[in-house]
């Protein structure tokens, strides 16, 4: 721009000014924008996975105290040695040892004894033997392939030969029921090979390597038939667990994609979801999936049914309708509030870091701190709503009224601009969860339990059909409802494949229900 191209009026000049000045401002907010991204991906790609925070340095220490326990599982690594009580003279003092070996497991003892001639002393006497130091080693004994012969004796009547009477000219025992007919697989083979997918995350082709390493040929497309076959049978406890699930007064739903091949009238890149509720009362806790190939609020809607109480997700669009239902609470999560402002200190400046974004986490951070405290010293259902009321309310207030003066403050498109409007928008629903002392601030009892299914995903990738996907969603039900019921999938599944052939009823399924095989489980 020359001298020849500037208006030479005022006015004008000062409007070309103000225009340009405008301009100027939008590129900057640009670059913000784009710069926010870049760091929140270099954040990402190179930083640590764990959203539970780091300790900082001294000047931010009073942040580290309130690391939020709802991380606690997946963050935490199990304790590998537990404390020993040592007796000493004026005190005792915890020491280190090695976590001992659970007694569920048999021994075996290997004497290692001193040489006969090592028994006497020197001053020719016989030693006695006072006492012993045993040590215990872990072993394991690879798996061995057995064949169970069923023999079934033929019986006739040399005399007659049968022309006597109408009945058989021979006789033999029935065949005794079986989950899938006419098959090689027992109750046991079928569960291991379930437990080693649906649990371990072991796709099929790589057990039947295994197999073959042990000699034995089980091809993948028999051990998909299989499991098809079994999950099918498997679906009456699954209509029941949904009957128990619906009465209770707590839901927690999260979804996650799926790529399922041979969909009707879908691409094979098309994006599924297996959804997840989670919930019960008592002791029976319930995980519930379910696959579909949409994301609509109408397959939560269909899962729920008649549901009525507390429903827990996150800020997903599609579950709003069904939070407007008049039975219904719809109950926000306080982790997915925190994820935004973590993610905008992660992509901020230096300078940026004692702002808004992080005095809500640390906020955030101090009310799981009175949660952990309360989960700690279990208090009673009555003591832990005073203390919301007491303590966690007053810091949600103190966050609200915070994204309350910011939010014309801070550029709506900023990743902290879009972290507080999002805020905002479900705060009603993250305040929610203080109505009743079951309720926790966040979804993570959901997240948490599809993270199975996630790991198992990374190995398998897709399901090969939509009955794949739904046999999929069945079995990894019965593996993570026995889990949280406290029970040995494997000898879960077991008992389900050797008595799910005589069940005659309604009450002969109840009793193969999660609940009813738990140690856990409670007089009616």
């Amino acid at each position: 721009m020359d001298d020849a191209t500037l208006p030479q009026d005022f006015d004008a000049l000062r409007a070309r000014i103000a225009e340009l000045e405008g301009k100027l401002a939008d590129k900057d907010t640009v670059i913000q924008e784009l710069t926010e991204k870049v760091e929140l991906f270099k954040a990402w790609y190179f930083a640590k996975r764990s959203e539970k925070q780091a300790k900082p340095s001294s000047a931010d220490q009073q942040y580290w105290l309130f690391d939020e326990a709802e991380f606690a599982a997946e963050a935490e690594p199990e304790p590998e040695e537990e404390p020993e009580k040592v007796e000493v003279p004026a005190h005792s003092r915890a020491k280190k040892g090695r976590k001992p070996i659970s007694p569920v497991y048999p021994r075996e003892d290997v004497v290692l004894d001193i040489p006969e001639e090592e028994k006497t002393c020197a001053c020719g006497c016989e030693l006695t033997r006072i006492g012993e130091v045993v040590s215990e080693k872990l072993d394991i004994i690879p798996q061995k392939i057995r064949v169970l012969r069923q023999i079934r004796p033929k019986y006739a009547c040399r005399s007659c030969e049968g022309t006597e009477d109408a009945g058989p000219t021979v006789k033999v025992a029935p065949a005794p029921p079986q989950l899938i007919k006419q098959g090689i697989v027992t109750p046991g083979l079928l569960a291991y090979i379930l437990i080693n997918k649906f649990c371990d995350g072991l796709p099929f082709y790589r057990q039947n390597k295994m197999f073959g390493r042990l000699g034995v040929d089980i091809s993948r497309s028999t051990m998909s038939s299989w499991a098809l076959q079994a999950a099918e049978k498997c679906e009456p406890l699954i209509e029941l667990c949904l009957a128990k699930l619906r009465e209770g007064d707590v839901i927690n739903m999260d979804e996650t994609p799926v790529q399922v091949l041979k969909e009707p009238g879908r691409k094979d890149t098309s994006k599924s979801y297996m959804w997840v509720a989670c919930g019960g009362h008592d002791k029976k806790r319930i995980v519930l999936f379910h696959y579909a190939p949409s994301r609509a609020g109408a397959v939560a809607t269909a899962m729920l049914g008649d549901f009525k109480g507390f429903l827990q997700t996150d800020g997903y669009a599609g579950y709003t309708a069904i939070g407007e239902h008049p039975d219904i609470t719809h109950v926000g999560c306080l982790v997915h509030v925190r994820r935004k402002f973590k993610d905008a200190l992660k992509a901020g400046s230096k300078k940026k870091k004692k702002g808004t974004a992080s005095t809500v986490v640390g906020l955030i951070g101090k009310v799981y701190h009175h949660e952990s405290q309360a989960r700690k010293g279990h208090f009673s259902p009555e003591a832990i709503m005073v203390m919301r009321e007491e303590k966690v309310k007053p810091l949600l207030d103190k966050i609200k009224t915070l994204l309350e003066e910011s939010v014309d403050a801070v550029p709506p498109t900023s990743l902290l601009g879009k972290a507080i409007s999002y805020s905002l928008g479900q705060w009603a629903r993250i305040e929610a969860y203080l109505q009743d002392p079951r309720l926790t601030p966040d979804n993570n009892i959901a997240e948490n339990a599809i993270r199975p299914f996630a790991v198992g995903r990374k190995n398998w990738l897709f399901s090969g059909s939509p009955r794949g996907a739904k046999a999929s969603a069945t079995l990894y039900s019965l593996i993570e409802t026995a889990k949280a019921n406290g029970l040995d999938p494997f000898e879960y599944l077991s008992r389900v494949f050797e008595c799910l052939p005589h069940v005659t009823g309604e009450k002969d399924l109840q009793a193969l229900l999660p609940w009813a095989m738990s140690k856990n489980e409670t007089a009616e």
